[in-house]
Order: C-alpha cells, then sequence, then structure tokens
C-alpha cells in the first residue's frame, strides 16, 4: 500500500534498524541510509512512490522506494524488518512496485557485499548492469529489469 506522509517517520526508524546489517559488512554506521534525516525522507515522498507493508497490528514491517526518469523506474531502499526477513515481504513489495510501473524498466543497486539481496534480485529478473567502485572497501551492482514486450 502507498506510504503517507504521516507513515515517514516510522519508516524512516525501520530504515535505520534495517540497514544495520549493512553496517556490518563494512564495520562502519557511516553509511548514506544511516544519515538520511525526515527531510530527505519527504523530498522522496514528494518525487516518487514510497510503499509499505504492515503487519496484522497496522505497523510498519517493510518499505520500498522509487521515482521515474525518462523511461526508467528507479527502485531505492528496500526495506524490511530485520525479524521479519526471509518471510517474502521484501518479494511482494519488490513485484507490487513494479506492478504499478508495468511499462518500465526497472533500476535499483545495492553494495557488492550483499549477496543475498543480489541473489534475490537475480530470482525475481534482474541483471548485473554493472559495478561502480566507490571506495576501496565498497562498490555498488547495478541491476536492471526491463518489461517483457509481446
Amino acid at each position: 500500500m502507498i506510504a503517507a506522509e504521516n507513515d515517514l517517520p516510522a519508516i524512516l526508524t525501520l530504515q535505520y534498524l534495517a540497514y544495520q546489517s549493512e553496517a556490518k559488512l563494512f564495520n562502519t554506521s557511516d553509511i548514506p541510509p544511516l544519515k538520511q534525516t525526515l527531510s530527505d525522507v519527504e523530498q522522496e515522498h514528494q518525487r516518487g512512490i514510497i510503499l509499505k507493508a504492515v503487519d496484522d497490528h497496522g505497523i510498519i514491517v517493510g518499505s520500498v522506494r522509487a521515482h521515474s526518469a525518462n523511461a526508467t523506474l528507479y527502485i531505492g531502499k528496500l526495506i524490511v524488518h530485520p525479524d521479519r526477513q526471509r518471510e517474502g515481504i521484501g518479494t511482494a513489495l519488490l513485484l507490487e512496485i513494479e506492478r504499478r510501473h508495468p511499462d518500465r524498466r526497472c533500476e535499483l543497486f545495492t553494495s557488492s557485499r550483499s549477496h543475498h539481496n543480489i541473489r534475490m534480485y537475480e530470482r525475481l529478473g534482474y541483471k548485473i548492469l554493472k559495478t561502480e567502485r566507490i571506495t576501496d572497501e565498497l562498490s555498488f551492482v547495478y541491476l536492471d529489469k526491463t518489461p517483457d514486450r509481446p
């Protein structure tokens, strides 16, 4: 379901929690998702779409963001509460954002150390587009998925 503006503080709190595992991969908390502010998330909400997944009690347990440019949907910050990972929530969110933009090429990225994420994206039809070295320690893997054409 689409996140409302009043959901954004909870989504940011979940983001801080979800990205702890990524920070551990690099042995630092100095990564952009852990530095993002509520104002940053509000700007992303205004320029694109943010979806949320909620549990039976209405608590946000997952989220994904995207914005369009030209014919591409740029997907980012697919997050799931650490206690709820591997339940299909991330897959459902990703498939839902794709479903809402069926005519768009989708592109996303993750760190080269996020092997589980890369496997999930590939399982869902994403192909590695390129790898970009950011620092000696950090590389991003960019993946894309093109809609099937009849």
